[in-house]
């Protein structure tokens, strides 16, 4: 099998990828490990920056996205019993974000590829990625029981922290900057309308919380709980009670309860791969970086990548220049470390760690404080939250 680009993985980024060279009439072939139906029940990210909404549309599969997504126009802060709502387009000139679900993107642009685009094949697991310092990459693949070869110009390895793509670095070409945090987060989806019509960004002396949604009827919320918690050591009512606790107002505000029909405990961690490319092969999205979720940034980063490798191969077509190409690394990096920043930022500053002295409590209130009652300090979170140029 030969193709230009061979894409690794069937997540939003590698379908988006795919999407774009089609539309820029670049053919690929995606190769996916699992099976159709588990891409599009895998629960992720659920906040699209203003970028990749836009990128969405430009790219024909933001129809469902603009009919079934809750658009936000800010977040609400909570701290000691106080409320703070951050206005999104009055401090960023008119920029918001877009609640839809990751399994919803997926599912949109799996219809695309499907119809319109070139080979998507599901339940092809990749074995190794082999050649990338030639002119000839190939994937080895696993396929019905047989091996094949997927022969490419380019590939781009859009297939997860623990996929085969990053691994075809040699060790002596990476460098690799991490750190881990000590709690994780305790996420509960729930068949109740939710409490509030914005996200909710809570610190509390018992630790972090947030109120989001999937939809107008189903809400997700999540709890800050010791690193290696077990979500089934926690009873749904227990959940909701300390839900409660840290969502607690001086106004009176009430948190709705309903059946929890999920949850989960992710880890926190950061993690960065530096290149971002080695001959011809790029990693994208989690094979190249991991963030916390705290700032929203997953899916939007790996929408910034795999945009900017087709804007990058699209400008080699039509000029015969490889300078953008041969950037990559530094222009997505760039990019990356400040919504690593960004995501660090919200982290230490809702989290409460476990051994954490008053200082540091005293800090945070002074730094929420701060955003609360400077412009400046708030405009900062509104343009990190909303989203880095993809420039």
């Amino acid at each position: 099998m030969r193709t230009t680009v061979g894409i690794i993985g069937a997540g939003p980024a590698g379908l988006l990828l795919a999407r774009l060279l089609h539309n820029a009439g670049i053919d690929s072939v995606v190769l996916e490990s699992r099976d159709r139906a588990y891409v599009e029940q895998r629960q992720r990210a659920g906040i699209l920056e203003q970028g990749t909404v836009d990128v969405l549309r430009a790219a024909g599969a933001g129809g469902r996205m603009d009919r079934d997504g809750l658009r936000h126009d800010g977040i609400e802060l909570r701290f000691a019993r106080e409320r703070h709502r951050v206005d999104f387009p009055a401090l960023t000139g008119g920029r918001s974000v877009m609640v839809y679900a990751q399994t919803e993107v997926c599912k949109d642009l799996i219809a695309l590829q499907i119809e319109e685009g070139g080979p998507l094949l599901f339940e092809a697991e990749a074995l190794a990625v082999e050649g990338v310092e030639s002119e000839r990459p190939r994937v080895r693949f696993r396929r019905e029981g047989r091996e094949d070869v997927l022969e490419c110009d380019y590939v781009v390895g859009c297939d997860g922290f623990w996929g085969v793509a990053r691994r075809a670095i040699p060790a002596e070409h990476s460098r690799v900057f991490e750190r881990t945090y000590p709690f994780g987060w305790l996420g509960i989806l729930a068949d109740v309308p939710p409490s509030h019509d914005e996200l909710v960004y809570a610190r509390h002396d018992r630790g972090f919380a947030l109120l989001s949604m999937r939809s107008p009827a189903v809400s997700r919320l999540y709890l800050q709980v010791p690193e290696g918690t077990d979500a089934g050591s926690w009873a749904d009512e227990e959940i909701w009670d300390e839900l409660e606790r840290r969502f607690e107002t001086a106004d009176g505000w009430s948190l709705e309860r309903g059946a929890v029909t999920s949850k989960s405990v992710t880890p926190m961690r950061s993690h960065v791969h530096e290149p971002m490319r080695h001959g011809r092969l790029f990693l994208a999205g989690d094979a190249a970086h991991i963030v916390p979720p705290t700032g929203a940034k997953g899916l939007n980063l790996a929408v910034g990548d795999v945009v900017t490798f087709a804007r990058a191969l699209v400008h080699l077509e039509e000029t015969g220049s490889a300078e953008r190409l041969d950037a990559y690394s530094e222009t997505c990096l760039r990019r990356v470390w400040q919504a690593e920043r960004f995501s660090y930022d919200m982290t230490t500053l809702l989290h409460r760690a476990p051994d954490a002295p008053p200082f540091e409590d005293r800090v945070q209130l002074a730094r929420l404080r701060r955003i609360a009652t400077s412009r400046a300090a708030e405009t900062d979170l509104a343009e990190g939250y909303t989203g880095f140029p993809l420039d």
